[in-house]
């Protein structure tokens, strides 16, 4: 049902996933634009690669919220929260922050992959399907240091958390939850490249051990 309240919140939701938090760590803090170092993407693993843990902590933070309060804005609609129609439209408004954070209108269109905002949204509309998706995402991380490889293997993941989590499941959470893999795939294509050519840059994790606090 298209009304003037969910076109605007529709819209809303883009705005809010367009917020280019990358790159405004990238201006006050070293005066550059993150799109022309590193991977050259406006999102939080770069902010980690080019800006270190400072800015890239509260980048990634930031961006997940951004999915989530996107979603969020469904309670601010007049569909009630056990309806189908309140699923679509919250899946709806987080897909519209994903869009906005991939084609930030702020910035001339041009932001990142979209995968902690993604990430932002799957919290939202499927919590436990997202807990078990982070859990692979730590898992692989900390066996490949690949972020990328992480990413996507964590979306393989999802469908089957929604599967088995959801009390109910209609058809637009089974195509959305098939969705986020195959959006992952496409935007990670020169990472698996990389990862093929032995080229992809590994993430450096450092595990505490007992005496080091």
């Amino acid at each position: 049902m298209i009304t003037t309240t969910n076109i605007l919140l529709l819209t809303l939701a883009y705005l809010i996933g367009a917020l280019p938090f990358s790159i405004l760590a990238g201006k006050l803090l070293k005066g550059i634009d993150i799109r022309e170092h590193g991977s050259g993407n406006a999102g939080a693993t770069n902010t980690f690669r080019v800006l270190g843990k400072k800015a890239g902590i509260p980048v990634l933070f930031l961006d997940v919220l951004k999915g989530f309060l996107a979603v969020s804005l469904a309670h601010y609609s007049e569909f009630g929260s056990d309806t189908e129609m309140f699923i679509n439209i919250s899946l709806a408004y987080g897909i519209a922050a994903v869009l906005g954070h991939v084609f930030p209108v702020y910035v001339g269109f041009r932001g990142g992959k979209g995968v902690a905002t993604l990430l932002g949204l799957m919290i939202g509309a499927f919590p436990q399907a997202a807990l078990l998706s982070i859990g692979v995402f730590v898992f692989i991380l900390i066996l490949s240091k690949y972020v990328s490889l992480s990413s996507i293997l964590a979306g393989f993941v999802f469908p089957i958390g929604v599967y088995l989590f959801s009390e109910i499941l209609i058809s637009t959470m089974v195509i959305f939850s098939l969705f986020v893999p195959i959006l992952l795939l496409a935007t990670h294509q020169r990472n698996i490249e990389r990862i093929f050519r032995g080229e992809e840059s590994k993430v450096k994790i450092k595990l505490r051990r007992r005496g080091d606090y």
